[in-house]
């Protein structure tokens, strides 16, 4: 009997074991990042994450993948949400396009590094800091969707989550659950760092 995975390719569903993995390599020395770094990061990635879900929902438009754009926002809400199914978008994405849309998802995980890398001097910290901010931007980013044309429906509706190197397909829950279990991982692994 066949095991039935959640996300396509079955490597993709290897990414749960980044926060419990990342918990357990930090759970001794714990990570030291101040509460005013992973404020400033956090209010960073949720900013980006509302922006990236803008630049979707205008992308799906553009290419006509969004019912009732061309109306006001609630036709947007009323319309894409029955109608739009993210996962199958990608056969629809016209291929001129499709390049742009890879370099964007490269450019969003330079983003989040740089900022990483900007918060500290200490590895452990700028690993910590990354996973923070994606898991915020992503969280954001489904919530921005919702908010904005009420997808997804169901936090059962497929997406896809990456293009990079190929296609990654999911439940929207998979990421959900993924980012939420990062944030617990940095808060629980966080200590303070001494005041100078």
């Amino acid at each position: 009997m066949a095991i039935a995975l959640v996300a396509q390719p079955w490597w993709v569903n290897f990414i749960i074991l980044i926060p419990p993995l990342a918990w357990f390599s930090w759970r001794r020395g714990g990570v030291a990042v101040t509460v005013r770094q992973l404020a400033i990061s956090g209010v960073f990635a949720a900013a980006f994450g509302f922006l990236e879900a803008v630049v979707v929902v205008y992308l799906r438009a553009a290419t006509g993948l969004l019912p009732g754009y061309q109306g006001t926002l609630a036709d947007v809400v009323r319309m894409s949400g029955q109608y739009y199914v993210q996962s199958q978008a990608i056969t629809q994405f016209p291929n001129s396009l499709l390049t742009l849309e890879v370099l964007r998802e490269a450019a969003t995980i330079v983003m989040l590094f740089t900022v990483a890398l900007l918060t500290s001097a200490n590895s452990r910290a700028r690993a910590a800091v990354f996973l923070w901010t994606f898991a915020t931007w992503d969280i954001v980013y489904y919530a921005a969707l919702w908010a904005t044309v009420r997808w997804p429906l169901s936090v059962k509706d497929p997406d896809v989550l990456f293009l990079i190197p190929v296609p990654w397909l999911s439940p929207v829950w998979f990421p959900l659950l993924v980012s939420a279990l990062t944030i617990i991982a940095v808060l629980f692994s966080r200590v303070s760092q001494p005041k100078t």
